[in-house]
């Protein structure tokens, strides 16, 4: 249906202008009776987006700075494949006392979500060890040299803890004033092990030598195969060692 699916959210809407986004959705700013708000429409299941608007949901009510999906005007929290929620005002991190505080709101994330469910149709770095695909990894596209080596890396994680990683913490998706930090674009959030979202800039989350490096290996694993055969993706899978 597209953007006409706008209009379930009622007779005031608008879009405005185009926003960077993720890379398998159309993100704009968009007027929602009378307020900014951004909409993005992609092609994910019914069920992925129903995890991450009650993820978000749930992570509002808890006191973390997220979108809040906005329902339609019959209730709905999204509508064929579009989702539209609140603006988060805000820049990204600038120094290494404001990556500090984004280390502190992903550990709350964290926290906050042990024992979630998995999202719908996703696999953790774990579950790769075993299995080929899982939303848009698909491990049969790389060559086999570079899987052995993402598995090596994902397999120094068996036996961590799991919960909700935000899974893209980047400078553009951190929107953060004097008072909070928000959290934008979670789209490529699933369950995983918390630490892949802790290697960040000034090492601000203090993950020590061994844990660091595990973190950094298997996150460079993550970005290689999710994004294959970019030219993004054939630099990080260079920074996974080789086994």
């Amino acid at each position: 249906m597209g953007w006409e699916a706008l209009s379930r959210w009622g007779d005031d809407v608008a879009r405005i202008e185009p926003l960077a986004g993720g890379v398998a959705n159309n993100v704009w700013s968009v007027r929602v009776r009378g307020r900014l708000a951004v909409g993005r429409l992609g092609k994910r299941s019914d069920a992925d987006l129903a995890w991450e608007t009650e993820l978000l949901q749930y992570l509002d009510r808890e006191g973390l700075t997220v979108p809040v999906p906005i329902p339609t005007a019959d209730g709905q929290l999204f509508a064929d494949g579009l989702v539209v929620m609140t603006y988060v005002e805000g820049g990204p991190p600038q120094t290494e006392a404001d990556w500090r505080r984004v280390a502190d709101t992903l550990r709350r994330l964290h926290r906050l979500t042990a024992g979630w469910p998995q999202r719908p149709g996703w696999r953790s770095s774990t579950d790769l060890l075993h299995a080929e695909t899982g939303t848009r990894i698909n491990l049969g596209a790389m060559p086999p040299e570079g899987v052995a080596r993402c598995r090596a890396a994902w397999a120094r994680l068996v036996g961590r803890p799991s919960c909700v990683v935000h899974g893209d913490p980047n400078p553009r998706n951190i929107h953060m004033t004097a008072g909070r930090v928000g959290l934008i674009d979670w789209d490529e959030s699933r369950v995983d092990v918390p630490d892949l979202d802790l290697v960040l800039p000034h090492n601000a989350a203090g993950l020590d030598g061994v844990v660091h490096d595990i973190a950094a290996q298997a996150s460079a694993a993550w970005e290689a195969a999710v994004c294959w055969d970019d030219e993004f993706s054939i630099k990080r899978l260079a920074q996974v060692r080789a086994v």
